[in-house]
């Protein structure tokens, strides 16, 4: 399963920073996970300061 990205986040970075695949951009309102590419390896969630990176 993909992670996704929910409405606490604030937009920081740190996600993206450390994503291994790079999957992760700012978007709109928030950073966005482009769910085709994710592995699922849960690094997003173990950075984000406001969980904001979910499993779908």
């Amino acid at each position: 399963m993909a992670y996704k990205i929910t409405d606490a986040c604030i937009s920081c970075g740190a996600c993206a920073a450390e994503c291994p695949v790079g999957c992760i951009s700012q978007g709109d309102t928030k950073f966005v996970v482009e769910e085709s590419a994710c592995i699922s390896c849960g690094t997003c969630a173990g950075v984000c300061p406001v969980n904001a990176p979910v499993e779908e």
